[in-house]
């Protein structure tokens, strides 16, 4: 099977401290469980503020604002050194948290979010200076509600409020009255991963060029289940997001496997591509509401931030490889078997060292590995430690086991071959997938020859496996592919390590000519 093509990205943060404050996960449950709690009263005093969100290094990365090698050299903590304030960047934007309310209400189209009028008229305004947003989009946006018939669905009809500035804004109405899968509450986390994949969406769009219509097919791989007590996760978030954008010529469908979904979905995407079924598809994922502010509790003891305050959400195009793209490799995609093991090494053996074999390369030969991305800011304080260093140093060990590599060499093989941690704790928005922008550029400079993306999910958490499982695939250059580096394979060494070596040869000569 041939490559497919990498035509544009996009990559969005929401900001959202008040969403996550009243429903994110963590709170909410202290909240049912003990809602004088220490921890509920300190929260809201370590919420940063939009300007401090949008001047941290990680998030401005993320956007395209700020590049991962500058990340790389940039002094830490990060928190201590924050930069200057950046709304959007080259792949996206941090949208402010009145307008994601704004932009909340252009999704629905089952009038359940309601904003005050002058709320609404207020963010109406700014949202028609977003670059992104269409007319099509803006006219979605409704006049708004008096105050009083908002405070009388939240006090009798089980409406959530919906907060901005510590004052009520709107609310989120529940879609049935005894269904508890259309509950206020569920319906608010499907409508903020639907709003949030839209405005991915549409920044894909104006990226690569192209107008709504051209969109073949959308494949959508967030964690959100949609339905109702019949079929609780029947779907279809991906079209639903195609429509708010205007994708008028997309059908499309669901991939859901935690945090391996995105890794799946885009490999999911690029067979459909490949096989010429469809000419562009458009893998979005949308942000998960009951994540932020996941790991507020260990933050808040050691004295930091609520860092959690952001909704990620990307957005890929996948067209024909016409040479010019940097491209997806489908000759060798990896994957985690049900026989392969939970063991760590045994996931990042099936990932790695197994796809890589079978094109006769070596893991020494990708030049960036983008597994789980997640900001070590945000997981140290939290216990689970530096998660994409802990995938690079294992990625080395393997590297060692398999002859490829010096025992001494593991600490620069993980500096040199990783990326620092800059996606925000959204389960599967941090798994690969985020560097896939970053990578196409630094492969179309010819920086980098090859980049590897990794996706693991923990499917266990769901209670019907103890299984894990992953998926991984190759990224390239322009003009570089299957068919070469197969006949190269075939001759029992790759150009790569041709080239490798001429280096080093070239490298020992000079060496030798400056000591004589």
């Amino acid at each position: 099977m041939g490559n497919v093509g990498i035509k544009g990205t996009a990559y969005c943060l929401n900001f959202a401290p008040e969403l996550a404050l009243h429903y994110g996960g963590t709170p909410s449950q202290e909240r049912r469980a003990k809602p004088d709690s220490e921890y509920l009263q300190t929260l809201p005093g370590r919420a940063q503020s939009y300007e401090e969100a949008a001047g941290y290094a990680p998030n401005k990365v993320y956007i395209g604002a700020m590049s991962v090698d500058d990340l790389a050299r940039a002094p830490t903590p990060w928190l201590e050194h924050p930069g200057a304030p950046e709304r959007y960047g080259r792949f996206g934007e941090i949208m402010p948290e009145d307008e994601f309310l704004g932009f909340l209400d252009i999704c629905d189209v089952f009038d359940l979010i309601w904003l005050e009028k002058d709320f609404a008229a207020a963010v109406r305004e700014k949202l028609a200076g977003d670059p992104a947003v269409g007319e099509s989009q803006l006219a979605r946006l409704e006049a708004g509600h008096e105050a009083a018939e908002i405070a009388q669905a939240v006090e009798k009809h089980g409406a959530l409020p919906l907060y901005s500035k510590g004052s009520v804004a709107g609310c989120c109405r529940r879609a049935h009255d005894s269904d508890e899968n259309l509950s206020a509450h569920v319906m608010l986390e499907n409508l903020a991963c639907k709003a949030s994949g839209v405005l991915a969406l549409l920044h894909m769009i104006k990226n690569c060029g192209l107008e709504p219509s051209d969109i073949d097919f959308v494949v959508e791989c967030s964690e959100e289940a949609v339905g109702d007590v019949m079929q609780r996760g029947g779907g279809n978030m991906a079209k639903a997001v195609a429509e708010i954008a205007g994708c008028a010529n997309a059908s499309g469908f669901d991939v859901r496997g935690f945090c391996a979904g995105p890794a799946a979905a885009v490999i999911a995407g690029a067979g459909m591509v490949a096989s010429g079924l469809r000419k562009n598809v458009a893998v979005v994922g949308g942000g998960s509401l009951p994540k932020l502010y996941m790991n507020s509790r260990d933050h808040i003891k050691k004295g930091l931030p609520a860092l959690e305050n952001c909704m990620g959400s990307f957005a890929i195009l996948l067209v024909p490889d016409e040479g010019s793209l940097p491209v997806i490799r489908l000759d060798s995609i990896g994957k985690h078997t049900v026989g392969a093991g939970a063991a760590p090494q045994a996931i990042t053996s099936a990932l790695t060292f197994e796809p890589l074999a079978r094109l006769g390369l070596r893991l020494t030969d990708v030049d960036k590995y983008a597994p789980e991305l997640h900001n070590a800011e945000i997981t140290l304080p939290a216990g689970a430690g530096n998660v994409p260093e802990a995938n690079y140093k294992m990625i080395a060990a393997l590297a060692v086991m398999k002859g490829q590599l010096k025992r001494e060499e593991i600490p620069q093989f993980a500096a040199e071959r990783g990326i620092p941690g800059f996606v925000h704790t959204q389960g599967h928005i941090p798994s690969g997938v985020p560097y896939m922008g970053h990578a196409c550029d630094a492969l179309a400079a010819g920086t980098i020859r090859r980049a590897m993306i990794i996706g693991k999910g923990s499917l266990f958490l769901g209670r019907l496996t103890n299984l894990a499982d992953g998926a991984s695939f190759i990224m390239e250059g322009p003009g570089r592919g299957a068919p070469r580096a197969a006949a190269s394979a075939a001759a029992g060494v790759s150009r790569e390590d041709v080239r490798e070596m001429l280096l080093d040869a070239l490298s020992e000569l000079a060496a030798n000519l400056q000591k004589s």
